[in-house]
């Protein structure tokens, strides 16, 4: 039931137009606009930055203070106290799980990570130097043609073990994806390492040389993978939902999420900062990109600092830092020139106040780029990162909206185009 009414007067219609107004547990109060299509109107709001598509419990953000919360729990906290399965568990189920229902998922999980043999086949018709996200793409839609006896997906046991072979596979996929790029052999996983652990053992071993995992490099990554669990309703969820509504497979539906995320404005930009540390060079630059960056007739943008959302500062990227200041350490790297830059403009913009005063903080792309560099991961394998990270988010709107009493989504549109007219004689 509505909590309150908007009164909307239109000209040409006579009376005024009551529309529900609905709160939610915290945030801004919506207007429900659908009965305007009966009184022949839409709304009109490009990039759908005023529209709510949907209900959700999920995720909440409130950019403006700085707050992202999954299922009430701040990320803070659970990127200090939990781990990314843990945080999986919750996305999805809507509640932390007890110890013996956590020993189960994460045993679930382990024994879900092998992909199909015949999958491997798949790579082939890829080239060795095709974008990392394209071959993503491809090998993960695919799933479907192999995990076809859980596709129903109006059985609620069906869309959990898709869930479960999607979380445990993709980093599998991953790092055959890179492992293809540069011709070395597939690594199986190993049930007795943990997820972050089995990612970098597949990454980064051959089976001529196996390496034990560092304890710090694992936890970086694990702490990467949740803090890009799940983001609210962004572009490639949204896309994952859309996708969803026509009644798609899960795999079609991750995979069309993967897509999404591959365009640089959203899934690029630890990409962005790598490469923009790339383009400074050297200390000696940065002043004058510095420079550049003040100037408002000047196209070069600083990657990595402010964020589209969060307009004080991104509560991910304490986090991040602190991980990023211990992989630092523990590689011994703190030499290396890029991350020399790096480190400096970090310095400049949480001192500088024309940074300062614009919210313009190092965000968890910022740092996140850093670390998978430091780690040995390629810049074009970061979105790939990123969609591995993002994948339980994705499920969790998917099997949410699913759950739920939801319609195929439909937009409208302002035509401006030519009115009817008679094809020439």
């Amino acid at each position: 039931m509505a909590d309150k009414k908007a009164i909307l007067k239109v000209d040409g219609i006579d009376e005024a137009l009551e529309l529900p107004v609905y709160e939610g547990t915290v945030g801004p109060d919506v207007v429900d606009v659908r009965s305007l299509t009966s009184k022949g109107l839409f709304t009109y709001d490009p990039g759908f930055m005023s529209t709510a598509a949907t209900e959700s419990k999920i995720t909440y953000i409130d950019g403006a203070a700085g707050i992202l919360l999954h299922r009430g729990y701040p990320i803070e906290q659970l990127a200090e106290k939990s781990d990314y399965l843990e945080t999986c568990y919750l996305l999805i189920h809507g509640e932390l799980p007890n110890a013996e229902q956590k020993a189960t998922f994460v045993s679930t999980i382990k024994n879900h990570t092998m992909v199909h043999e015949q999958l491997s086949h798949f790579f082939n018709g890829f080239r060795r130097d095709a974008h990392p996200m394209a071959v993503m793409c491809g090998v993960v839609g695919a799933l479907s043609a192999f995990y076809h006896d859980s596709l129903d997906i109006h059985d609620d046991h069906h869309r959990l073990v898709s869930a479960h072979r999607l979380i445990a596979k993709m980093p599998t996929l991953a790092a055959m994806v890179y492992k293809y790029s540069i011709g070395q052999p597939f690594m199986y996983p190993r049930n007795e390492l943990s997820y972050s652990e089995n990612f970098l053992h597949m990454m980064f071993n051959t089976p001529c040389d196996e390496k034990k995992i560092s304890p710090i490099l694992a936890k970086a990554m694990d702490r990467i993978f949740l803090l890009h669990a799940d983001h609210e309703q962004n572009a490639s969820t949204s896309t994952v939902r859309l996708a969803g509504s026509t009644g798609a497979n899960p795999f079609a539906c991750i995979a069309s999420g993967i897509a999404a995320l591959w365009g640089p404005a959203h899934g690029g930009a630890n990409e962005a900062v790598l490469n923009m540390l790339a383009e400074i060079g050297d200390e000696s630059n940065i002043d004058a990109f510095i420079a550049k960056a003040k100037d408002k007739d000047d196209p070069f943008r600083l990657m990595g600092f402010g964020h589209r959302v969060y307009k004080n500062f991104d509560p991910r990227a304490k986090v991040m830092k602190q991980t990023c200041d211990e992989v630092l350490s523990e590689l011994g790297m703190l030499d290396d020139p890029l991350l020399k830059i790096a480190m400096k403009l970090e310095k400049i913009a949480t001192e500088d106040e024309y940074f300062v005063k614009r919210g313009l903080y190092p965000n968890v792309d910022f740092y996140s780029g850093i670390i998978l560099k430091a780690i040995g991961i390629p810049t074009e394998m970061f979105t790939v990162i990123f969609a591995t990270g993002r994948t339980p988010g994705w499920i969790a709107h998917w099997n949410e909206m699913i759950s739920s009493d939801y319609r195929i989504g439909r937009p409208r549109q302002l035509y401006t185009g030519h009115a009817k007219r008679d094809y020439p004689a």
